[in-house]
């Protein structure tokens, strides 16, 4: 049997996926936690699972907390309502990524590629691993935001461009700029590749949002919204991102 995990403050959502979990007969559900703090005490005491399901945003704080905390070797696979998460999500033994509500079809899915890293000997290959996860990692498609006091979600198809200033990332869409917590780094990591491109070290642009590009003297990107600075196409880009705008 693989002992198992749920984490989760949503009670209802807790039920719900234990209840998803009776259907597999080879797992074994040993505790439902609802908290960092319990989860921590928790970790602390007990035998470490196989496999953890784990919501990210929990009521005192995010789940990656609980890991730091605690390191271990069982499998996560995250469940959550937003996926601005993703990066720092596959970077903590993450084999998958759940967005609620979560199918009957996505967990199975999730458990069988759970089952695939798992070898006939009690140890597993770390980088053959991590391999094989980056591969198969999912793609950004929402973001959340702050506003003040307020939250907002921004789908990245609404995104004409990310851009770096005074240290901060910034979304633009066609109503305005949100600041953001990612680097353009990271953002290259989980974005889609063939929608976003990376045209210099301050920008990355959509190809969905392009209003015209000019080539001379150098290539300079008009996007239908933008900050006030010109966008340019760094020189030793400019060979890849006209192979990009025409996959």
């Amino acid at each position: 049997m693989i002992r198992t995990i749920i984490i989760e403050d949503e009670k209802p959502a807790a039920r719900k996926l234990e209840r998803l979990l009776s259907n597999f007969t080879d797992l074994q559900l040993v505790a439902t936690i609802h908290s960092v703090e319990e989860a921590v005490d928790w970790f602390s005491k007990n035998e470490h699972p196989k496999l953890i399901f784990s919501d990210i945003v929990l009521g005192d704080g995010l789940s990656f907390d609980i890991f730091e905390k605690i390191p271990t070797k069982s499998f996560i696979i995250y469940t959550t309502a937003f996926d601005q998460y993703t990066l720092k999500a596959f970077k903590l033994n993450s084999i998958d990524y759940l967005l609620k509500p979560i199918s009957e079809e996505d967990l199975a899915k999730a458990i069988e590629k759970f089952k695939s890293f798992l070898p006939s000997e009690e140890t597993h290959n770390a980088l053959e691993m991590k391999s094989l996860i980056k591969e198969d990692q999912p793609k950004l498609s929402r973001i959340l935001v702050k506003i003040g006091y307020n939250l907002k979600v921004i789908k990245t198809e609404e995104i004409c461009c990310f851009y770096s200033e005074n240290k901060i990332v910034y979304a633009q869409t066609l109503e305005r700029s949100f600041p953001t917590d990612f680097t353009l780094d990271e953002l290259e990591e989980v974005l889609d590749e063939k929608t976003f491109f990376r045209v210099n070290r301050q920008f990355i642009i959509s190809s969905d949002c392009i209003k015209n590009i000019h080539t001379s003297p150098y290539y300079k990107v008009e996007l239908q919204a933008q900050p006030s600075e010109e966008i340019t196409v760094s020189r030793e880009r400019v060979k890849d991102f006209k192979d990009w705008l025409v996959k």
